[in-house]
């Protein structure tokens, strides 16, 4: 195996594309300049772009049926950034690592952070787990967690988010991101109200917890584990209790958590208007939840969430700075080629978005110009903004083609033998 985050192997990896990539860097920088626009400052804004890496997301997810590990599996927090970090010596575009506990619990936290610098790596957002019995734990989450019935239940789940802060202050994280899996399976099971009573009234006790430079996000799910009723299921729920615990409340919003249909990149722009847009989990959907990798199926309305964003940005949207993390399970792909790919796949929907002829745009939406305000963004959308992409990486060390180059290193072989596995097919999403 080469060591794919090694500076000479991704240069001499780039130095075979290097001749291809610079003749269609040149094209493109000359259709952009015909355009009025600046391929320079597009790399520039796609350099300093970044979306954090979830911990379980470079290892096998499953279904619900049946979860097939995959060959050198991390098994503990520090093996997960080991991959995290070949992923960001790549892409150079996934600087830090969003942590899940207690999955990735470990009994130093100043040593783990050490670690993860000395790979070039720091802490994004803490998420808590309160969807899923630990061995040992009194209370069981099978009816609830922060919105069951049983206070001494609810206790324990806020405490764990607590403890979640805690641990996330000596990581130099600076948000918890709330997700429970809590609602009904059946109608009548719980009283719809009393239970979104019980969740404001167990988020207002984490929220007291927070520093004063955090932010608490609040993620919406419209189905599952609770199939009937989920008791935080949209965006106007999560704005609602967002608003009622303060401003270091925000939402958060996951792309595979809505309904088929829905207008995502409406919900960002009323986010936004809001002054509550915290953030994004970043993946893809075509049937039920978020396991697909982001852009694989919709890039287009990937690009509609982006045009919203840099939108915001154009306007100077007063304190718009949301957090961009990817949350996905890969079932049948090398989790870190698929990482590798949805990262480049958000900053290619960036980069088109920054392309949007933003003044024409205003001009035929004001005049009514149906078609060509449509065609505005299309053309936007169908520029080939590979090369800037690939230049972006270039200019900060990483690869021209980090998935070619990944391969090249022989890493995923490598870490089959040296991560045997720990455990044969199994059912669930772990």
């Amino acid at each position: 195996m080469t060591d794919p985050t090694n500076p000479q192997f991704i240069r001499d990896s780039n130095a075979q594309a290097l001749a291809a990539h610079q003749a269609d860097y040149d094209a493109l920088g000359a259709q952009l300049q015909r355009l009025g626009r600046d391929i320079e400052s597009v790399v520039d804004a796609v350099s300093r772009f970044a979306v954090a890496i979830p911990s379980w997301g470079v290892g096998t997810g499953g279904t619900r049926f049946a979860r097939f590990p995959g060959p050198g599996e991390p098994r503990n927090v520090y093996e997960k950034l080991e991959d995290c970090a070949v992923i960001q010596a790549l892409t150079r575009a996934t600087p830090a690592v969003s942590l899940h506990l207690p999955w990735d619990r470990t009994g130093d936290y100043a040593q783990l952070r050490e670690v993860a610098s000395g790979l070039g790596l720091a802490f994004d957002a803490m998420n808590s787990n309160t969807f899923q019995d630990q061995t040992g734990q009194p209370h069981s989450y099978k009816f609830g967690s922060i919105t069951h019935t049983d206070r001494a239940t609810r206790e324990q789940a806020i405490a764990h988010n607590i403890d979640c802060i805690q641990a996330g202050k000596q990581l130099g994280s600076r948000a918890l991101t709330l997700w429970v899996g809590d609602g009904a399976n059946f109608p009548g099971q719980h009283h719809l109200t009393r239970a979104f009573e019980r969740y404001l009234e167990s988020a207002k006790q984490i929220y007291a917890a927070l520093p004063p430079d955090w932010t608490l996000l609040l993620e919406h799910k419209m189905y599952e584990p609770a199939f009937y009723a989920s008791v935080i299921q949209d965006w106007g729920t999560s704005l609602l209790a967002a608003q009622s615990l303060g401003p270091q409340a925000r939402c958060l919003v996951d792309l595979g958590h809505h309904a088929p249909n829905v207008n995502i990149e409406m919900i960002v722009a009323r986010l936004i208007y809001a002054g509550k847009l915290g953030g994004f989990h970043f993946n893809d959907s075509k049937y039920g939840d978020d396991d697909l990798d982001a852009g694989s199926i919709e890039p287009f309305r990937l690009f509609l969430v982006f045009d919203q964003l840099v939108d915001a940005q154009y306007r100077r949207v007063s304190s718009f700075s949301p957090a961009y993390m990817l949350d996905q399970s890969h079932n049948v792909t090398d989790p870190i080629e698929s990482l590798m790919s949805s990262a480049i796949e958000l900053q290619r929907a960036f980069a088109q978005a920054l392309l949007v002829d933003r003044e024409a745009l205003s001009q035929h939406q004001h005049s009514n110009d149906v078609l060509l305000a449509a065609q505005t963004l299309k053309r936007a959308f169908t520029l080939d903004v590979h090369p800037i992409l690939c230049e972006a990486r270039r200019r900060r060390g990483g690869a021209i083609d980090p998935i070619h180059t990944y391969r090249r290193s022989g890493y995923r072989a490598a870490r089959a033998q040296a991560r045997p596995a720990v455990a044969g097919s199994g059912s669930g999403i772990v």
